[in-house]
């Protein structure tokens, strides 16, 4: 009987040692990145907004990565910035060394035109955004457009788009088509930059865009004046704006607006394959989260003059997961605003 007793205890301590002397699944991942490179792949050419992010979280993130991994921007510009999306996929490692950051316009895009924008987002790990998009419609000072009355009153509004698809199009259109004023649509213009030359030279009275974007003496100087948010997130600079989701008059409209605009409060986006293992996601996740709050990022983006209002991957996920249950209906409506 004592022998057996001496047996089984030797058997009990000799499993336990095993499992310790195993690698744990998070171990495994903390060595990985050890001497590693992490590609944070862009959708946009250098030098603009995003590709400035990008550069500042790639300089930062690999310190809060296990193993201290460098980290690198590769600009993949093309498909309306779908492009780093549909790589983690189809080329990419599929092991937690890549990462895409796009444009968030892209995304009711794949519901609207599933033939034309073929990426199913749910079906991403999302990582996080490093700052919420405030979108808003603003009118020059000189253009006789003071308030969301006066648009609703019949005032000609004169708006520039790169085309369909772009953010100015689709918050235009929304007071063109579903609230039914004098909004008149030009199309042509190849960026916000010469947009803004338009709107100066008072070859159009305003645009619908990022509030982020618009020039700081516009603001300082009271250039423009903010009719409408397209976000629900209140501006400083002029609180009481009207919020579109509360001027809408039915529940369809409603969905209508999460759809088209919900996605656009994700800002500067970044993503991994769903192939990715998950122990790593999480560390991507964990790392993303700290370089947010890295007094080092935060000092740099601040002397780049980048707002930080960062997103976590979990929010994100559920931002994205209310979009995709939008209805036939829904979606069929959706597109008659955008057409």
């Amino acid at each position: 009987m004592l022998r057996l007793c001496v047996t089984a205890a030797i058997s009990v301590v000799t499993a336990a040692l095993a499992v310790l002397a195993a690698p744990s699944p998070a171990g495994a991942a903390d060595n990985f990145y050890e001497g590693k490179r992490i590609i944070v792949a862009v959708g946009f050419t250098p030098g603009g907004g995003n590709d400035l992010y990008a550069r500042f979280l790639a300089q930062h993130i690999g310190r809060h990565i296990p193993g201290n991994p460098t980290a690198v921007v590769q600009n993949m510009p093309g498909a309306a910035s779908s492009k780093p999306v549909l790589h983690l996929d189809a080329a990419a490692p599929k092991d937690g060394t890549v990462i895409a950051s796009f444009g968030p316009d892209i995304i009711p895009l794949s519901l609207l035109d599933p033939e034309l924008m073929k990426i199913d987002f749910t079906k991403l790990a999302w990582i996080g955004s490093i700052s919420r998009d405030t979108r808003i419609c603003y009118t020059w000072h000189e253009s006789g457009i003071n308030s969301w009355d006066d648009l609703v009153k019949g005032k000609t509004f004169n708006v520039g788009v790169s085309g369909p698809g772009s953010n100015a199009y689709t918050g235009s259109s929304i007071l063109k088509r579903m609230f039914h004023t004098n909004t008149n649509i030009i199309a042509g213009y190849p960026g916000s930059a010469e947009q803004r030359i338009a709107i100066e030279r008072r070859e159009l009275d305003g645009g619908c865009g990022s509030w982020a974007s618009a020039p700081a003496d516009w603001i300082r100087d009271k250039k423009i004046r903010p009719i409408v948010l397209l976000s629900p997130t209140p501006i400083e600079e002029a609180p009481g704006i009207p919020y579109v989701g509360d001027l809408a008059k039915t529940d369809e409209e409603r969905k209508v607006l999460v759809l088209l605009l919900s996605a656009a409060e994700l800002g500067r986006p970044y993503v991994a394959s769903l192939g990715v293992p998950a122990e790593r996601v999480a560390i991507l996740r964990k790392a993303f989260d700290e370089t947010m709050t890295d007094p080092q990022f935060i000092a740099d983006t601040k002397k780049a003059d980048l707002p930080i209002t960062p997103i976590s991957g979990a929010e994100a996920t559920k931002i994205i997961q209310t979009i995709a249950a939008s209805k036939p209906e829904v979606i069929a409506a959706a597109r008659e605003i955008v057409k």
